[in-house]
C-alpha cells in the first residue's frame, strides 16, 4: 500500500512517515520546506527517511494544485494523511494570510486531489485549538466547537467543515484528528517545551504566560503516531444512528469521523517545567507574563471514542517523554550533560 504524507518534513509528518516505512509501506512525502522555523531541522528529518527505498519525496506546496494532481497521478496513493499546515497560535496574529493560504486553500486542493484520485481514506490533522472558548472538560468530540479564539483555530474548524462537505457530496471517507500539545524528539522549535529547553540550557529566562497558571494535555509523539496509524487503517464510515434532529458533531450520515488524540491527563505548566528542570539538571530562570491573545487556560482530551474504535489511548508519561526529548536534544545539538541539580 502507498500512503501520501503531506508535511512529511514536519514534526508529526516525519514521525508518521518513519513509522509507515518501518511497517513495510511505501510512502510519498510532500513538503515545501518553508522557513517558519529553521529548515535545517526539516532537512535532518528527511535525511532520516531518505535511506529507505520505499520513500519518495516531492518538494512542493499543497497550495500548488497542479503539483498535487501530478503527485496523485504519478504515485496513486491509497491513503492520504494530511499533516501539512501553517501551525502556531501566536504567529497567526501576525501573519494571517499564511493560514488562509495553507489551511484553507491548500486543504481545498488536498480535498480536490483526493476526490479525483478516489483515495480510500483521507486523514486530516485538526487541532485541540478548535475547542476555543469551551471550558467544560475533558473536551469531547461530541461538543460543539463554535467559538474559536485564534485565527489558527478558526482555520482548523473551517477545514473540518470543508472535509465534511466533501465526505457528504462525494462519499470520500475522511477522518479529522484533533491533536493535543504534541512533544518529543525532532519537535518544533516554536513549541514551549523546545523553547524552554533551549533557554534553560543557554541560561535565559523562560516565559510563562498567565504567570504559569495553565493546564496542558501534553501528548508524546509516539502516542500520536500510533493513534494516527490506527485511524488511517480504519476508513471512516457513515454512522447508521446519526440523526439530523440531534446531530452528533463527531460522526455523520456521510463517511466522516472526528477523534481527539491526547494523553487525557492534563499537567500544570509549572509541574511540566519542574520535570524538564530535573531532566536537564538545571534550574530555570522564570519570567512570569500575562495571558496572551489566542491562548486558553486548559486543554484536556476525552479519548473514549478513539479507544472504543481503534483500541488505543496514549499512555507515555511526561517524565518518560521529556527524558527522551532531552536525550535527543543533547545528542542533536551536541550539548553536554551538566552535574546533577542540587
Amino acid at each position: 500500500m502507498t500512503t501520501l504524507v503531506t508535511g512529511a518534513a514536519g514534526f508529526i509528518g516525519f514521525h508518521v512517515a518513519k513509522r509507515l516505512l518501518e511497517s513495510g509501506e511505501a510512502v510519498v512525502g510532500i513538503d515545501n520546506l518553508n522557513d517558519y522555523y529553521d529548515p535545517s531541522l526539516k532537512l535532518a528529518r528527511l535525511a532520516e527517511l531518505a535511506p529507505s527505498s520505499s520513500f519518495r519525496f516531492v518538494h512542493g506546496d499543497i497550495c500548488d494544485a497542479p503539483l498535487l494532481a501530478k503527485t496523485m497521478t504519478d504515485y496513486r496513493p491509497d491513503v492520504v494523511i494530511n499533516l501539512a499546515a501553517q501551525a502556531g497560535v501566536r504567529y497567526s496574529l501576525e501573519n494571517p494570510g499564511a493560514y488562509a493560504d495553507s489551511n484553507l486553500v491548500g486543504f481545498l486542493n488536498i480535498l480536490e486531489a483526493c476526490r479525483h484520485a478516489r483515495v480510500s481514506h483521507l486523514v486530516h490533522a485538526s487541532s485541540s485549538s478548535v475547542y476555543g472558548a469551551n471550558t467544560a472538560t475533558p473536551f469531547s468530540v461530541e461538543q460543539r466547537v463554535d467559538h474559536p479564539v485564534s485565527l489558527y483555530a478558526a482555520t482548523k474548524k473551517a477545514s473540518e467543515l470543508m472535509a465534511h462537505s466533501y465526505a457528504h457530496l462525494f462519499r470520500l471517507p475522511i477522518t479529522a484528528i484533533r491533536f493535543f500539545t504534541v512533544y518529543g524528539p525532532f519537535g518544533r522549535p516554536d513549541m514551549a517545551y523546545f523553547k524552554f529547553t533551549r533557554a534553560i540550557i543557554e541560561g535565559h529566562p523562560i516565559e510563562l504566560y498567565n504567570n504559569g497558571d495553565m493546564l496542558r494535555d501534553f501528548t508524546y509523539i509516539d502516542d500520536v503516531v500510533e493513534g494516527v496509524v490506527r485511524v488511517a487503517a480504519r476508513p471512516a464510515t457513515p454512522d447508521a444512528n446519526w440523526s439530523g434532529d440531534s446531530p452528533n458533531p463527531a460522526t455523520s450520515s456521510a463517511p466522516y469521523r472526528v477523534y481527539n488524540i491526547g494523553h487525557s491527563d492534563p499537567v500544570p505548566l509549572l509541574e511540566f517545567v519542574e520535570v524538564l528542570e530535573r531532566q536537564l539538571g538545571i534550574r530555570a530562570k522564570r519570567k512570569y507574563l500575562p495571558m496572551q491573545p489566542g491562548d486558553v487556560l486548559a486543554t484536556y482530551a476525552d479519548v473514549s471514542d478513539l479507544e472504543r474504535d481503534v483500541g488505543y489511548r496514549p499512555e507515555t508519561s511526561i517524565t518518560v517523554g521529556l527524558e527522551r526529548f532531552v536525550d535527543w536534544y543533547r545528542d542533536y545539538y551536541g550539548v553536554r550533560q551538566p552535574a546533577a541539580m542540587a
